[in-house]
């Protein structure tokens, strides 16, 4: 996993989330964003690692992300490690 694909993966993770009205609700009440900032803030550093960490706390969407996008969870883990920290 690169720094690269780390990105990409969480991006992906938004696009997905942003296709589930309930679980884009979810990320909105927990990170304290509107339509608007989250808009504003796509791709940056800290909505990636928020949208990846909200993945990762959510096992039941994790799930359903990762088989959407055909990936193994570790490799959720592995991205939020590139993007910046956690364990691996």
């Amino acid at each position: 996993m690169n720094t690269e694909n780390a990105e990409i993966l969480a991006l992906q993770g938004l696009g997905w989330l942003a296709g589930d009205e309930d679980a884009l609700q979810r990320f909105l009440n927990l990170s304290g964003l509107d339509a608007d900032a989250l808009r504003l803030s796509a791709g940056t550093s800290d909505l990636n690692v928020a949208v990846v960490d909200f993945l990762l706390a959510h096992e039941d969407l994790l799930m359903r992300f990762c088989e959407a996008v055909d990936i193994s969870p570790r490799e959720m883990h592995l991205a939020r490690h590139r993007l910046g920290g956690g364990e691996v």
